[in-house]
């Protein structure tokens, strides 16, 4: 299993970052350790001070695709789910000065906390997707899929011309404006649509 994720991909989000609107997908990956299943606590890794919190809807690939047409791209995928991309802001921005990869920024262990998976038949457009995470109770970051800038079908597309994709990927598909930092004592709790997707800590 591995992740694909997404930068760059609603256009406010995009502005609070004081970035260059891309011409196509920004993609980087994490490895495996990132994920955080079942609610598990994300304890605050020592080698920064500004870890910032990123909701993003899910998509877990169903079966192996390369370079898979865009029309076809419903086909490789059944279920959906909400996670967060925990990035290390002051490592990343280290990084980026220097024109270096975010890998460190972005992989560290514990930097993905992932829902479970629900069928995506259950949501009449997955275009029209409203989600949202709530850092104790007080609402940080709203999105509406309508406004990502690279669709979920196009997405899939374009990732798989470079990397195949296998049973069991899971596919971060961006992240609205709103991001910010978390502290330890903090609970985020992340919802699709209005149903409770994710609720854990930072320790």
């Amino acid at each position: 299993m591995k992740i694909i994720a997404v930068g760059r991909n609603y256009a406010e989000h995009i502005k609070e970052l004081n970035n260059e609107q891309p011409d196509d997908p920004v993609i980087f990956t994490k490895p495996e350790t990132a994920v955080l299943r079942d609610n598990e606590p994300f304890y605050y890794p020592d080698f920064s001070q500004d870890i910032h919190h990123e909701v993003e809807i899910l998509v877990r690939i169903s079966k192996v695709g390369k370079n898979i047409d865009e029309k076809f791209a419903h086909k490789y995928y059944d279920e959906i789910g909400i996670g967060i991309d925990f990035t290390a802001r002051d490592i990343q921005s280290k990084l980026k000065a220097k024109g270096l990869p975010w890998d460190l920024a972005k992989g560290f262990n514990g930097s993905a906390p992932i829902s479970k998976f629900v069928p995506k038949s259950e949501f009449p457009d997955l275009q029209n997707l409203n989600f949202r995470l709530d850092v104790n109770g007080e609402t940080r970051q709203q999105g509406n899929t309508e406004l990502m800038l690279f669709k979920i079908d196009y997405l899939i597309a374009f990732v798989s011309r470079y990397i195949t994709l296998q049973q069991g990927d899971i596919l971060f598909t961006g992240t609205p404006k709103g991001v910010g930092p978390v502290k330890v004592g903090d609970t985020l709790t992340a919802y699709l649509e209005d149903r409770k997707m994710l609720d854990f800590a930072v320790k």
